[in-house]
């Protein structure tokens, strides 16, 4: 690394488990994040700031005034703007070494496997159940490290599926596809800060994960209640019947659905 780089990553360089070594492969990772919303504004934030080499970014959406009280990424200046090219102009000003690829658009079928193939960390950073289970499908099938997060209320969730490991549990585990109506915050409301939160964790465990540092909350959810500041742990195995980590074939047929 140059001297400039050692200055930049140097408080994390000092960390036992990561060292120069570490930062360098923080440097050559590559990590997809689905959604640049308030869970992907800190996240994208903090992976760009950290050194992640390549961040690729995906999301269809437009920047709108009410994004603006948590989604912190973005700025009044950038309303009307495609998320993903705001959320580039922000990232590469923060760190200007890294590379960021900006996709205006969902990710589906082939493009999706092909993306999430590509990435070390697929990162969740989504707001409704169909671009999860499809998240989680692709991961899946291509056996690629998932963090996913969800906030709403005063209320938030984190979790990691090593599903590079044959006995990690899958999203599939969790919450079985069945369909049904969702909350979201455009109808319930959310605060700000506890998107930050879970932001800020999924990317703590998006770097612990590319390091093989510490203990990631893999078959385990983390559930914070904001309102008490209680945090709670769920312990999560693997499903035996899961109809998607035990039937990979049909998550790959779901995925070119």
């Amino acid at each position: 690394m140059q001297d400039s780089q050692l200055l930049r990553y140097s408080r994390q360089i000092q960390l036992p488990g990561i060292d120069v070594a570490g930062q360098e492969r923080l440097l050559a990772a590559r990590v997809l994040i689905v959604g640049l919303g308030g869970l992907g504004s800190p996240i994208s934030m903090y992976l760009a700031s950290s050194g992640v080499g390549h961040l690729v970014l995906s999301d269809p959406d437009r920047v709108d005034l009410s994004n603006l009280q948590r989604q912190i990424v973005h700025d009044s200046a950038r309303i009307g703007e495609a998320k993903v090219a705001s959320a580039k102009r922000t990232l590469e000003a923060l760190n200007p070494e890294i590379q960021v690829t900006a996709l205006e658009r969902r990710l589906e079928n082939a493009e999706l496997i092909d993306e999430v193939a590509r990435a070390d960390v697929v990162v969740d950073a989504t707001d409704n159940f169909t671009s999860r289970f499809a998240l989680n499908d692709a991961c899946v099938r291509t056996r690629t490290p998932l963090v996913s997060g969800a906030a709403i209320r005063m209320e938030g969730q984190v979790s990691v599926f090593r599903l590079d490991q044959p006995d990690s549990p899958c999203y599939g585990c969790l919450y079985p596809n069945l369909g049904e109506l969702e909350e979201r915050c455009s109808e319930t409301g959310v605060l700000g800060s506890v998107v930050g939160i879970i932001g800020s964790i999924e990317a703590t465990e998006t770097i612990k994960v590319l390091l093989e540092l510490g203990d990631v909350i893999c078959g385990r959810v983390l559930l914070l209640d904001a309102r008490t500041m209680e945090w709670r742990t769920l312990q999560l195995r693997k499903d035996p019947a899961c109809p998607v980590c035990a039937s990979p074939g049909r998550a790959e047929q779901r995925a070119h659905a």
